[in-house]
């Protein structure tokens, strides 16, 4: 379907057919840009989640709401705003469009890899920094990034 028979569709659905289609997941006939700003609404809300967290101290295996890991941490803040994500970091990576650090924006995803993959998650706050659950006797906190050994992950 076309940019430009779009509208058309839609005039000529009934209102319960509009509702429908929203129910359905009708994403095929927004545009691109609609789309990128729901997920970018949602990113920005789950980044205000993890900010919440502020304090909370690490737990391997924690995912909330008092104690988190650092992909635990992802995963609680995405499913508070309704996203689903991976329990692992790892598999949020396969999970999340990837995006380069120059298209980066706060509230996606950032992966530190070493030889063995994927170590690490946190969420993009800006200006190089990240809130996250680093290792076991620290704190959720914000922190700048420390490593050039990573990528970004957009959650769709």
């Amino acid at each position: 379907m076309t940019a430009h028979t779009r509208p058309r569709l839609l005039s000529r659905t009934g209102a319960a057919s509009v509702l429908t289609l929203a129910a359905f997941g009708a994403t095929n006939l927004l545009p691109s840009g609609a789309y990128e700003a729901e997920a970018a609404s949602a990113s920005a809300k789950a980044l205000r989640v993890a900010a919440s967290k502020k304090g909370s101290p690490y737990r391997y295996g924690a995912a909330g709401p008092y104690r988190f890991d650092c992909s635990g941490l992802t995963l609680y803040s995405f499913k508070r705003v309704g996203k689903r994500l991976p329990r692992t970091a790892a598999g949020q990576y396969n999970r999340t469009r990837h995006v380069s650090s120059s298209a980066r924006k706060s509230g996606d995803l950032v992966f530190f890899h070493s030889r063995g993959g994927v170590y690490h998650v946190g969420i993009y706050a800006g200006k190089g920094r990240i809130w996250h659950a680093p290792k076991s006797g620290t704190v959720v906190r914000l922190e700048k990034i420390w490593s050039r050994s990573v990528s970004y992950g957009r959650v769709g």
